[in-house]
């Protein structure tokens, strides 16, 4: 019988027109798109003399989520270099912003044979780390030919994600066993990837607990706070999703706090223009955070369209809804939230985060809602009640802190894999005459 992959090859290289089509429109809101096309096809420029410790983070949410993994691999490895690989240009913005030039950070290339082989033999890492759910199947058999151990750490599986995989199990179930590590955020997580893996799969944590608020934005909160007014309630609507801003603003228009601020935030940098425009036609008072002012009295919302700001924008608020979560998107991070402190609000779509939702909930650091009135309704009870505000932050921060740890189990694993490719190494290596 056929291997599974090279269908799988197939069908990618009869997807390859729509490769550059997909390119070509998404560079129609962010321009990004066309810049460092050749890294997707496994051409770079970028490298390095020192041994290369390789992490892919999709995008933002990922790229954040390592914060402190990467911290400590540089204190752990100072002879070494961290490579970051991305998928889109948020997730490689957001590296610059975080990171700087104390990594290299390049475009993961597509999952053809011939761009990840050049991608491996152009950068060499000692081993690479895939996070939450990217399970590439030719790029992960090529790191088994090649010797680079790769490990899929903090992983995740929805049900609708182990669905699909399950409908492709022998190559699935391949591919995992290829991965020199894997290890999942959660029971629920382990259980799905040991079905279609066959063997078992060890509980980690979740990287995005141990992300710790940088002081640096902890004070700009302090002073977005003196811009919104000191004395007016903030409401915070997080990393929104397409369709769910047109519902929260329809519906907070019906919140009976007085002098209220709504902040949204959308997910996406390349909607804010758009959802500037939605704002205005609603007729309400808008003013954008890229303008750098006090904000009036009269101004009813703030665009947060600005980066890397989200820490800040937490810390600013006096409660803080969830992005993703009120439409069927599975919800984003509501982590941050809580590690700063803030009451968090979530809908009723939290695939994504399912259990730190639960957890959440039932710690008393969240409440989730069924839909936008709802929202507005537990706003306009929670927005008066300042001792149950308070109680909810505290609750969130023992959350947060009461499920750390998952770094030094990343850190272990990665130690693992290094020690284990530099063994490999000295045995391959000729012997000097007189020895052996």
């Amino acid at each position: 019988m056929l291997n599974p992959r090279i269908f799988y090859t197939l069908l990618l290289w009869l997807l390859l027109p729509y490769v550059f089509f997909h390119l070509l429109w998404r560079s129609r809101k962010q321009r990004e798109y066309l810049h460092h096309v050749g890294e997707r096809f496994g051409r770079y420029e970028a490298g390095s003399a020192q041994p290369l410790i390789w992490l892919h983070t999709v995008s933002v949410g990922e790229t954040r989520a390592i914060v402190t993994l990467v911290r400590k691999l540089r204190e752990r490895y100072p002879d070494h270099r961290i490579l970051l690989t991305h998928t889109t240009p948020t997730g490689r913005a957001a590296s610059q912003q975080l990171y700087g030039d104390d990594v290299i950070r390049v475009y993961l290339p597509y999952d053809y044979p011939f761009a990840v082989r050049r991608f491996l033999r152009h950068f060499r890492p000692c081993v690479g780390v895939l996070l939450e759910t990217e399970i590439w199947f030719n790029l992960i058999h090529a790191c088994h030919t090649e010797s680079v151990p790769l490990l899929l750490l903090n992983a995740r599986l929805s049900e609708k994600s182990a669905e699909r995989y399950a409908l492709f199990r022998k190559l699935a179930r391949a591919a995992l066993h290829e991965l020199a590590m894997v290890a999942a955020q959660t029971e629920d997580d382990a259980m799905r990837l040991a079905s279609l893996g066959n063997h078992a799969v060890p509980v980690m944590g979740n990287l995005k607990f141990d992300i710790v608020p940088p002081a640096a934005m902890l004070e700009l909160g302090k002073q977005l706070r003196t811009m919104f007014g000191a004395q007016r309630p903030v409401f915070l609507a997080a990393s929104t999703r397409e369709g769910e801003e047109e519902l929260l603003l329809n519906a907070l228009q019906h919140a009976e706090v007085e002098q209220l601020l709504v902040v949204v935030v959308p997910r996406h940098p390349q909607r804010f223009d758009d959802v500037a425009a939605l704002i205005e036609q609603s007729g309400l008072r808008l003013q954008r955070r890229s303008g750098n002012e006090a904000v009036s009295p009269q101004t009813q919302v703030v665009l947060g369209d600005s980066m890397g700001e989200m820490f800040a924008y937490y810390a600013a608020c006096d409660a803080a809804f969830i992005g993703g979560s009120l439409l069927p998107f599975g919800g984003q991070n509501l982590i941050e939230a809580c590690a700063v402190g803030k009451p968090v609000l979530v809908g009723p779509h939290t695939y994504n985060f399912a259990q730190a939702a639960e957890m959440a909930v039932a710690g008393g650091a969240a409440i989730q809602i069924r839909h936008a009135d709802d929202l507005v309704h537990q706003l306009n009870i929670l927005l008066y009640d300042s001792q149950r505000m308070a109680e909810m932050g505290e609750a969130g921060l023992r959350f947060v802190n009461g499920n750390q740890g998952a770094t030094e189990h990343a850190l272990r694993h990665i130690a693992y894999a290094l020690s284990q490719a530099h063994y490999r190494e000295l045995i391959s290596s000729p012997r000097p005459p007189g020895h052996g």
